[in-house]
């Protein structure tokens, strides 16, 4: 099950679990993230705990790899992640995520809440509360076949609650889910806000989409690549085996119907691309039999090439 990123206190600090300075540049974190979410995705990474630490991994891509929240973040820490922050009242309650604003004097401290992270969902009176929003990361598989995430979510007063959100299969990054009354109340009783959730695809470490079709790129021998045969491709639907044409190009593309985005009576399809690989091997025996391949060209194979 996902979690609904950001709104749990004890987030660690997202400079730390990417492994990058503060002074970081974009590039930098990208590549860092990248690398981590490679190394655990539950798809490649079948450790325990993997999981987590793929989650965990992108909700700190998720607040560093936005320049725009990256800069909320360094200003104001974990406060500037939480569901409904704004910077223009926290700025002006003259503190860090609110942290040390000026609660005496008479200050309402629902009041102050109320502005920091909700604008509006503490009014007066039997009136319909804010909505409240927040993002949830989720993988690409999830959107391939649609489900469901759970996500906790701290209420005013400071209790959690769990709520299940419907993935629907095909959502798109930065498509919204809305739960109805699981706002913020009203001051003074009335019913509460809705709950909008805004989606964020997590880059997948193999798969690409494109629309509702999913793209592939599947290493071959140099075997494969001239005589044909039949290989094992992942799908998010399990396993097929797939016939590798003889004498195929690198950049060759399969189309697997009905394998891709799993929207119901139209899925999308799965677009297999073929790279033939290169062995690494310096042996004197490969690299005879590389001279014989070598000696089977026509023609130079730049010949084509020019400027």
């Amino acid at each position: 099950m996902g979690e609904g990123r950001p709104i749990v206190s004890s987030m660690r600090d997202p400079y730390r679990v990417l492994g990058v300075d503060r002074s970081a540049d974009t590039d930098t974190i990208r590549k860092a993230y990248r690398k981590l979410a490679r190394q655990w995705h539950p798809d490649v990474n079948h450790d325990a705990g993997a999981s987590e630490r793929f989650k965990e991994v992108n909700a700190a891509y998720d607040v560093i790899g936005d320049e725009e929240k990256r800069r909320l973040y360094d200003e104001f820490g974990e406060a500037s992640t939480r569901p409904g922050f704004d910077a223009a009242r926290a700025r002006a309650w003259g503190g860090r995520g609110g942290r040390s604003a000026p609660f005496g004097g008479g200050v309402d401290v629902d009041d102050l809440i109320g502005s920091i992270f909700g604008g509006g969902g503490f009014e007066r009176g039997p009136r319909r509360g804010a909505d409240q929003q927040l993002e949830l990361t989720v993988d690409l598989i999830t959107v391939v076949l649609g489900g469901e995430r759970t996500i906790t979510i701290r209420r005013p007063d400071g209790a959690r609650d769990t709520l299940d959100v419907p993935i629907p299969a095909g959502a798109k990054n930065g498509g919204k889910v809305r739960l109805k009354g699981q706002g913020l109340p009203p001051r003074g009783g009335g019913p509460c806000g809705d709950l909008v959730v805004r989606i964020k695809v997590a880059p997948h470490p193999v798969l690409q989409r494109d629309g509702d079709h999913l793209e592939i790129e599947v290493p071959i021998t140099i075997l494969e690549a001239l005589r044909g045969g039949t290989i094992t491709v992942p799908t998010p639907m399990g396993d097929i085996r797939l016939t590798v044409p003889a004498g195929v190009k690198s950049g060759a593309r399969l189309r697997v119907k009905g394998r891709g985005i799993q929207r119901k009576g139209a899925p999308g399809d799965l677009f297999v691309i073929l790279r033939p690989t290169v062995p690494e091997s310096t042996d004197p025996e490969v690299l005879a039999a590389a001279e014989r391949i070598e000696r089977a060209y026509d023609t130079d194979p730049r010949a084509t090439l020019k400027i």
